[in-house]
């Protein structure tokens, strides 16, 4: 990804890879359906789901890191959440703290974030009660939350893209 690329090509360059990646994890199904259809289907589902995963969290952090400079220090969402709530942008606000929740949970687990989604009565993602102590794993899917419903990422980039409108037209 290149500093002279816009955000909003860099967003649609990941959407294009991530539909792809959620339509063949559709045309798989649920992790059941794939442990039904074998070994190799089950490594497949899991990359795919991984790949998913790192999409999220490398948009978002991508977004955090070209619109800081909007901010002095400090927490770039929160900020950002504050702004947008002042501003009268509360559904906005709302949406770019419930990404960066999400993405906090694929990157770190089970710990605030993942408690503050639970609470949350309209969570993005499907939350996941994990049995016992996980430990994170790179290179397998989040055992906290699913985000392969169709339509997950896009639904990322239009809050980031919005967001990114409301700062750069402030």
């Amino acid at each position: 990804m290149s500093a002279s690329e816009s955000l909003s090509d860099l967003i649609a360059k990941v959407q294009k890879e991530a539909k792809a990646t959620e339509v063949r994890i559709a045309e798989i199904g649920t992790l059941p359906e794939a442990l039904d259809a074998g070994d190799e289907v089950v490594t497949e589902w899991q990359s795919l789901v991984v790949s998913l995963e790192r999409a999220a969290v490398d948009m978002f952090s991508l977004f955090e890191k070209r619109m800081q400079h909007h901010f002095k220090r400090g927490p770039f969402s929160k900020k950002l959440a504050a702004l947008l709530v002042s501003e009268n942008k509360r559904d906005l606000a709302d949406r770019v703290q419930q990404n960066y929740l999400v993405v906090n949970v694929l990157k770190h687990g089970q710990g605030a974030s993942y408690r503050e989604l639970v609470k949350s009565p309209a969570a993005l993602a499907t939350l996941k009660e994990p049995d016992g102590f996980v430990e994170i794993d790179e290179t397998t899917p989040s055992e906290f939350i699913d985000i392969t419903a169709p339509g997950f990422i896009d639904a990322m980039a239009a809050t980031i893209l919005d967001a990114q409108e409301f700062l750069e037209n402030r």
